[in-house]
């Protein structure tokens, strides 16, 4: 599932505490420590279409910074 982390927090990954998720979304496991981090309001569930349209924009960027 693709998730962020609410605006201002920093939610470390399962099993990886010094590595971080922030605002840009991340593909993560459907387990009980992400579910139970979306619960608290730590994660935010962000939907593929919208994940897939911001990585195309920024593929779209990239390709026009280079001569």
């Amino acid at each position: 599932m693709l998730v962020k982390a609410a605006p201002g927090v920093k939610v470390p990954v399962e099993g990886m505490p010094r590595r971080y998720i922030e605002q840009n979304p991340v593909e993560v496991p459907d387990t009980p420590y992400y579910r139970r981090r979306i619960t608290d309001g730590d994660l935010m569930v962000v939907p593929a279409s919208r994940a897939a349209a911001k990585a195309t924009a920024v593929k779209k960027e990239a390709s026009n910074d280079q001569p």
